[in-house]
């Protein structure tokens, strides 16, 4: 009990000076009886909202993933979730991440937590020596995102981030015309104008809910700052600058992530970004489309996806990025017209559209080659999930490895940094080495390049240990 109760007080110190060594879980190694993860990978989900329901069932077809465990700081919805999703798993269920982290026996985690939670519950499992599936968007600011690569790399830990769509062979073999010059060099990249986040209101506080431990609502709270409980942040936390940085269906980080990152895959800048950024117009509150009709949509899925962004309303205005290489992304496009979740790519011989397993060309003949793999076969995310536990097994870069989502993340936050910046016209340039604003003192100071973190929930320290 004694070692149980120090390892565990340990881990919550998340500012210690010294960090855990790489970990390796004894279950990869097939110790004490164990099976190793050569075989089965035991897995932990981590947040028991409406996106870990999607994660266990997309996951049910793999057969060398095994749940072995669920966590949620809010009691009421680990025993919501276990009684609704998995009734006969027989999931060990916590209210306590570092009670769950020291008695399984996991080889990783899949975190589905609020975005705000994200970095600093993803690093205590890598200290752990638990490989990390990472909901997206993956942090909450570019320098917090930029920990976490650290630490992944320095804990040596199997890192996905949560853009499925680079694990979904439809949109790989469009992203690879694209980048392998099928429609020449692109000169011009049109992806929507998405919703940003808004300020809490402050709202009268409302009364805790019955069946939380005490301190759940400090834990839910983390980084940010500790307001009276109400359900407003509690239940639609993705819509507040606080927590997220437009998280809704149409939103900056909601699919403004998918969107960016299927734009970085397809032009080959997974490790860089763009150099410069300009805010076209005044920044608005408004709906994300018209909708008088469905644009050109011929599957369910799509006509779906589109209706959800229907009532989303937010801070919004168009903005062009450039490119080193002279390529032009606009963000442009209303929701009910184009690529929610994708883009489309103007070169020198034709266009190409992605959007999330669907893709239309022009020349239409571009598409008619017997490489096409033609609509997904699996559930969307299966792929994706199949990708990190093989990767587990190899120990090679996921399709979704950290360093690439940072770099996709980071268009969202350089989408709202020049909104909060205001600067109407005038492009501010941007350095994707040093992830800085060179010649913008108040871009860099802005909440979403980085922001203090409440007394408890600091990230770990990482620096290299240079004593000898």
């Amino acid at each position: 009990m004694s070692e149980s109760v120090n390892r565990r007080e340990f881990l919550s110190t998340t500012a210690a000076a010294i960090a855990l060594p790489i970990l390796v879980p004894g279950r990869a190694l097939g110790l004490d009886g164990a099976t190793p993860a050569s075989e089965t990978v035991n897995v932990g989900v981590i947040g028991c909202g409406g996106r870990a329901r999607s994660m266990v069932d997309e996951s049910k077809g793999i057969a060398e993933m095994r749940i072995a465990a669920v966590c949620d700081c809010f009691k009421p919805a680990v025993e919501t979730f276990v009684r609704e999703v998995g009734p006969e798993a027989g999931w060990a269920a916590y209210d306590d991440l570092h009670e769950m982290l020291d008695k399984e026996k996991l080889d990783g985690v899949m975190i589905e937590t609020t975005t705000h939670a994200r970095s600093w519950v993803t690093e205590q499992a890598m200290q752990a020596g638990l490989d990390v599936y990472i909901e997206k968007p993956m942090c909450l600011t570019i320098a917090e995102g930029r920990h976490m690569v650290e630490a992944a790399r320095k804990y040596g830990r199997v890192t996905q981030v949560g853009t499925q769509q680079r694990s979904m062979p439809i949109n790989n073999w469009a992203s690879d015309l694209v980048k392998n010059g099928a429609i020449g060099k692109i000169k011009t990249v049109l992806a929507p104008n998405f919703v940003g986040p808004v300020r809490w209101p402050g709202k009268s506080a409302e009364a805790l809910p019955e069946g939380g431990r005490q301190g759940w609502w400090d834990i839910w709270t983390n980084q940010a700052e500790l307001r009276p409980y109400h359900s407003d942040l509690h239940h639609s936390w993705n819509k507040w600058w606080a927590y997220d940085g437009g998280g809704e269906c149409y939103g900056v980080t909601g699919w403004g992530t998918h969107s960016f990152d299927q734009i970085q895959r397809a032009l080959g800048t997974d490790e860089t970004g763009p150099v410069e950024i300009m805010l076209e117009e005044e920044v608005k509150e408004m709906s994300c489309g018209k909708f008088e009709t469905v644009n050109e949509v011929d599957n369910t899925r799509q006509e779906y996806l589109i209706r959800l962004a229907k009532p989303v309303v937010g801070p919004r205005a168009k903005i062009r990025m450039w490119y080193a290489n002279g390529t032009e992304l606009r963000l442009h496009l209303n929701g009910d017209w184009g690529p929610g979740l994708g883009a489309i790519f103007i070169g020198e011989k034709g266009k190409l559209e992605i959007n999330r397993n669907k893709i239309a060309s022009n020349p239409k003949e571009l598409l008619d080659s017997s490489e096409n793999p033609g609509p997904i076969q699996k559930p969307e995310t299966q792929y994706h999930i199949e990708n990190w536990i093989e990767c587990i097994k190899s120990r090679k870069r996921c399709n979704a490895d950290i360093e690439y989502a940072l770099r996709s993340t980071t268009l969202c936050y350089l989408v709202n940094i020049v909104r909060e910046v205001g600067r109407v016209g005038e492009k501010l340039k941007w350095d994707p080495q040093t992830e800085r604003f060179p010649d913008c003192a108040e871009a860099n100071a802005t909440s979403y390049m980085s922001r203090p973190r409440r007394k408890g929930y600091e990230l770990p320290d990482i620096t290299p240990d240079t004593s000898g």
